[in-house]
């Protein structure tokens, strides 16, 4: 590798790692073949600072199978405790003219949704479970399989 290109690469590495520099957890689970009602996706956290505070977020990559304008996901939260805290949240995934909301020069999509902000951890292991919960308007019954996601991801930034 020439010298400019070990250069390039370096300033690469670098401003990479300085633009995310509020990342304390990122990853994400493949659901190509699409996202079943009853698969969760499931995260086991790494131990926190318990003297910080985090914003969470979920990060769905999807595609122009996606069929639908919003998101409704159930996400439980299990903390060291035994405790759970769950939430049934809707999220916008397109405009009103049907066009994927995200950030993508493709047609796959990155759409970074708000979970919760300004949250301390408890001393142990988090962990989170997120499954979707999507219904065609007048159906009792979920959708079975939920096209044009590809990917579910859980974030955790620092807010300092």
């Amino acid at each position: 590798m020439s010298l400019n290109r070990s250069i390039l690469f370096l300033f690469a590495a670098i401003f990479s790692i300085s633009c995310d520099e509020k990342r304390v957890f990122d990853q994400y689970q493949s659901v190509s073949n699409g996202w079943h009602k009853d698969s969760i996706v499931s995260f086991a956290l790494p131990e926190m600072d318990t003297t910080k505070r985090y914003d969470m977020f979920l990060n769905i990559r999807n595609n122009d199978d996606y069929p639908y304008n919003n998101l409704f996901v159930i996400v439980s939260l299990d903390q060291p405790n035994g405790r759970t805290t769950v939430d049934t949240i809707e999220y916008n995934m397109a405009d009103p003219e049907g066009k994927l909301l995200g950030e993508g020069f493709s047609d796959i999509k990155e759409s970074k949704l708000f979970y919760k902000n300004n949250v301390t951890f408890k001393k142990g292991i988090h962990s989170v479970r997120i499954r979707h919960a999507v219904r065609e308007s007048g159906k009792v019954s979920g959708v079975a399989s939920l096209e044009g996601v590809t990917e579910v991801g859980f974030r955790i930034e620092s807010t300092e």
